[in-house]
């Protein structure tokens, strides 16, 4: 099982996606062109709107278009939700003066609740640490130890 990675930072006119549309909650239609895709394959799809969030889909089922050449469809599954707001928070270390301006996403039908869990949870993907109300950057965790 490979890992392809359509994200928008990585522009291969080879290597691209045309559309990535829900069918249904999880569900996703993807059509793309180039890459070697089959069943049991993870594609790396950037979110609308977002300049460096991704989703992770697992590739269900492929099928091959004869115009253009290299053209596919697939079928894949993924995170569940109904309609997802990006947001963008900012943090600073409470050690240094290191500054973190990330993106985040959260499920709209969760409100403002749901907020503060996500961007703790990508805070800590991007290797930030939590505690309490301090939060610590990757260099002074390092430091600490």
């Amino acid at each position: 099982m490979a890992e392809h990675d359509f994200r928008y930072s990585l522009l291969n006119p080879q290597h691209t996606l045309s559309e990535c549309r829900a069918l249904a909650p999880g569900r996703y239609q993807v059509t793309g062109n180039g890459g070697s895709i089959l069943s049991g394959d993870t594609l790396l799809v950037t979110l609308k709107g977002s300049r460096d969030l991704c989703l992770r889909l697992q590739v269900e089922k492929v099928r091959r278009l004869i115009s253009p050449p290299g053209q596919w469809v697939a079928v894949a599954k993924g995170p569940v939700f109904g309609e997802l707001a990006i947001l963008n928070w900012q943090v600073k270390c409470d050690s240094c003066p290191a500054e973190l301006d990330f993106e985040f996403a959260v499920d709209v039908a969760l409100g403002k609740k749901a907020q503060a869990p996500a961007a703790q949870a990508r805070i800590s993907e991007l290797g930030w640490q939590a505690i309490a109300a301090q939060h610590r950057c990757p260099k002074c965790q390092e430091n600490a130890q």
